[in-house]
């Protein structure tokens, strides 16, 4: 009896090692493809975004380089014709204005689109300029704090920047805040963007029932393709609060000193 009860004891535990080993491949197979599905959706992400950016340059570009002194010789051509009665020097005058309100209006498009600023400075001041140029009617007061100034590389001094203008058009348009709080701490290996208002707040439930949340999975999506965390605390009436963390890699930035010096 002895010996049947240790062969059957050696059996369940022989069974049970099998199991386990059946188990932890499934276990490991599923863990290897859920990461490699998080891969291809990071990668694709990653190229969607990088698309986004590159058309926005070129149109930027072609605004700059190509429509603004189109626009600027038609008005030369314009300011030569001379009127022959007052109608056609009022219409000539009219002209002229309408054509410096869309050379203001290319300018501001083209800039939306990527900064200049961003280019030739760098992060700290592209969103100082930023928060400067937004219309005061309706605006909350925003104060931006930043510590550190370095040049990073131009797709994470991008992809920031459109965060921070994210929140910003966020609070703008949906906040009903009067304060908003911007903080950038640019360290040695990480960069951190705090935020925070006091405005109306919102539920993330009710939200996502709605089918909304876009401008969230914005955040997060640009934050994911950085290797960064996001994080945010809001409630109704309570405000919204925003944290970023980024991972930096200590890179050479002289590529991009050339690229600003080349403007």
């Amino acid at each position: 009896m002895h010996s049947e009860e240790k062969e059957l004891l050696t059996a369940i535990l022989t069974v049970s090692i099998v199991i386990g080993i059946i188990l932890l491949y499934f276990i490991v197979s599923i863990i290897r493809q859920q990461k490699k599905f998080r891969q291809l959706s990071l990668e694709k992400i990653r190229a969607e975004i990088g698309t986004l950016e590159k058309e926005r340059k070129r149109i930027a570009s072609d605004l700059h380089d190509e429509v603004g002194p189109l626009l600027s010789a038609v008005k030369i051509q314009i300011n030569h014709l001379e009127g022959q009665d007052p109608e056609e020097t009022a219409l000539i005058d009219k002209s002229n204005r309408y054509i410096d309100d869309i050379i203001r209006r290319m300018r501001e498009i083209s800039n939306n689109l990527l900064p200049n600023t961003l280019v030739r400075k760098g992060l700290k001041a592209a969103i100082a300029e930023f928060i400067s140029k937004m219309p005061a009617q309706g605006k909350p007061s925003i104060e931006f704090r930043c510590s550190g100034d370095r040049r990073l590389p131009e797709v994470q001094e991008v992809n920031v920047y459109r965060l921070v203008q994210e929140i910003v058009h966020n609070s703008v348009k949906h906040s009903q805040a009067d304060r908003l709080l911007i903080e950038l701490e640019i360290g040695a290996d990480q960069l951190k963007l705090a935020t925070a208002d006091n405005g109306v707040g919102f539920d993330y439930d009710e939200i996502a029932k709605r089918g909304g949340g876009l401008g969230l999975l914005n955040l997060q999506s640009r934050t994911d393709v950085m290797g960064g965390s996001f994080s945010f605390e809001s409630g109704k009436g309570k405000g919204t609060k925003y944290l970023f963390e980024i991972p930096l890699a200590t890179q050479n930035t002289k590529s991009h000193d050339k690229s600003a010096d080349s403007r």
